[in-house]
């Protein structure tokens, strides 16, 4: 016999965990497309050559790379913003411009698993193509407040910084132009490992520990940019607050390498396993499959951690837990299993999420069971006391009140609860 299970970092939904899910990609598809965002989708594969040397060196190692039967390299979707590069590169054509994108889709990263870290998980992103103004940085990241908001968050800040911060670094001579992918994969972590351990290593690296120490200094006491600046009047003006709802913070680095400009992540309070979104501009990745750069800007959730943090804070409705069917009808024989069938498609006509009982020999209690654990709010029999006077008995399956209504007034009652 063959064990039933799945592989580590791998997960099955089971209904009730489905509709969570299925609830917060709803909300989400609906703020995207409020602000004029369209729907992309991209294949799970990709080109190893697509993707390779785009994340930096943890993010090839955590790649999942094979050959196919047709002796190509390939690798599995890391993230979206390097297929939406290549999309943008392939089409740009046919694309408007700027192009607005959101993606929801499976990604696969052979991690450590942990809380709130998996190997196949869903991502949830919104990008503008084609625009390096900073009207686009402030509506992505008004659009990730926007968000968090439609979903119940309410202690939530957004973190921001400029990766040009980082070039500051070269001309007062701290460090070489280099070792400045090695500074923000460092410095990256910081909030994770602390200080000794950005600062050994960057020792590791190859920088004295003086200069190590100095570069950490250096970084911690940053000022905003222009561009920051500009940024942050623009969100004032869509109504965030300074401080409160996004903050500037000089050691956020973000690790993978494709930034070039502002960067952000979003913390809420009362979750701690990590920032629920992060993104940033990157004004040069889809150049690599272009002839010329294009600017971008743009951010993603991680899905699983949103599910989790509204799990912690209550925030999904209690009736998420509940079946989508809304009427369970019963088959009381096969005599009248007819006026069961007819039943139940005048309520679906109606728009009532309506379930027919799939076995017409099975007794009254076991339907009534049935509709119980599935959490379907209403039962229908009908007998043939009922069925001779055109009635039927509707069961509220949480009260266990029974009353009997006539055919008409069937969807009546259904909905008037």
């Amino acid at each position: 016999m063959i064990k039933p299970q799945t592989l580590k970092g791998f997960r099955d939904f089971l209904p009730q965990e489905a509709r969570k899910r299925q609830y917060v990609i709803d909300i989400l598809k609906k703020v995207f497309e409020s602000y004029g965002f369209e729907p992309l989708e991209t294949p799970a594969l990709e080109y190893e050559e697509i993707l390779l040397g785009k994340y930096g060196e943890e993010g090839d190692k955590l790649m999942y790379r094979f050959v196919d039967r047709g002796g190509r390299k390939v690798a599995l979707r890391y993230d979206q913003t390097v297929p939406l590069a290549r999309v943008v590169a392939q089409y740009q054509n046919e694309l408007p411009m700027p192009f607005k994108r959101y993606q929801i889709q499976n990604v696969w990263r052979a991690d450590n698993t942990q809380k709130g870290r998996f190997r196949e998980f869903l991502q949830c992103d919104a990008d503008i193509v084609g625009t390096d103004s900073p009207l686009a940085d402030a509506e992505t990241i008004m659009i990730t407040a926007k968000s968090l908001e439609k979903l119940g968050f309410k202690n939530f800040k957004i973190l921001i910084n400029d990766r040009n911060i980082f070039s500051q670094l070269v001309k007062q001579d701290i460090c070489e132009e280099k070792e400045i992918p090695v500074v923000i994969r460092a410095v990256d972590k910081l909030k994770k490992n602390g200080k000794e351990a950005v600062i050994k290593e960057l020792f590791s690296k190859g920088l004295t520990q003086k200069r190590a120490t100095t570069t950490l200094q250096c970084v911690v006491v940053m000022q905003e940019t222009e561009r920051l600046k500009e940024i942050f009047l623009l969100l004032q003006q869509y109504g965030l607050k300074n401080d409160k709802d996004f903050v500037f913070s000089p050691t956020l680095a973000r690790g993978l390498d494709y930034y070039t400009g502002i960067i952000f992540e979003v913390e809420i309070e009362g979750y701690t396993a990590g920032s629920v979104c992060g993104g940033g501009r990157y004004d040069k990745l889809i150049g690599m499959f272009s002839k010329q750069d294009i600017p971008a800007v743009g951010f993603s959730f991680g899905f699983d951690r949103l599910i989790e943090a509204m799990d912690e804070l209550n925030l999904f409705p209690t009736n998420i837990l509940s079946s989508t069917t809304k009427v369970l009808v019963t088959v009381f024989n096969k005599n009248l299993l007819e006026k069961s069938i007819s039943c139940s498609t005048s309520l679906r006509s109606a728009g009532v999420q309506t379930e027919i009982y799939l076995d017409e020999n099975a007794k009254m209690e076991k339907q009534l069971k049935y509709a119980d654990k599935k959490g379907i709010p209403y039962a229908i029999i009908i007998g043939p006391n009922e069925a001779s006077k055109n009635m039927v008995t509707i069961r509220n399956m949480k009260t266990r009140e029974q009353k009997k209504v006539s055919e008409e007034k069937i969807i009546l009652t259904v909905n008037s609860s």
